[in-house]
């Protein structure tokens, strides 16, 4: 992934931004409510790229000219901060990959950018919040140092429980 690039959604990408996060989450069946029926409420959410991008930093991975993963960036501000309370924390959510090109590091350099923004702003923690099932992700977190945080789980639908993770960041 030579020609990978990791910057702001443009305007123009952000429908695209939207589809790569519906079908990253529905490949892996994270779409599925546990009654078995499809969620369109957050199908639509997750969709909804330029909603995000109004309060927060919507990142782009493009490669060849072509968006292939995206990740929401929440740094103090944004109106999308679930976990992240305190002003020296910043807070990545929706990170996906097309699943077309999963495996090709991808999510890392997504991961790496937002951890890279944070450091640039000066913050000392990035949190974020994950279902119990998504374990690719999970070592993805844990290879850049992220920890469980069990004083972060939270539940935003009585059936839906998210764990929290965070990474303290230190200085240089």
């Amino acid at each position: 992934m030579s020609d990978l690039v990791v910057r702001p959604a443009r305007p123009d990408e952000l429908e695209r931004v939207g589809r790569i996060t519906v079908a990253a989450y529905d490949a892996d069946g994270y779409l599925v409510r546990p009654d078995g029926g499809y969620d369109d409420v957050y199908a639509s959410s997750l969709a909804d790229a330029a909603g995000r991008a109004a309060s927060s930093v919507v990142l782009a991975a493009v490669e060849a000219g072509e968006v292939v993963g995206t990740v929401t960036w929440c740094p103090p501000g944004s109106g999308l901060r679930q976990q992240a309370v305190h002003d020296h924390q910043g807070e990545l959510r929706m990170l996906a990959v097309d699943p077309a090109v999963r495996g090709r590091g991808v999510g890392a350099a997504l991961l790496d950018a937002c951890l890279d923004s944070a450091r640039a702003q000066g913050l000392t923690e990035v949190v974020l919040c994950s279902l119990p099932e998504m374990r690719a992700a999970h070592r993805l977190y844990a290879a850049r140092g992220f920890e469980r945080r069990p004083d972060l789980d939270w539940s935003p639908l009585p059936d839906v429980l998210l764990w929290g993770f965070g990474l303290r960041l230190t200085a240089g």
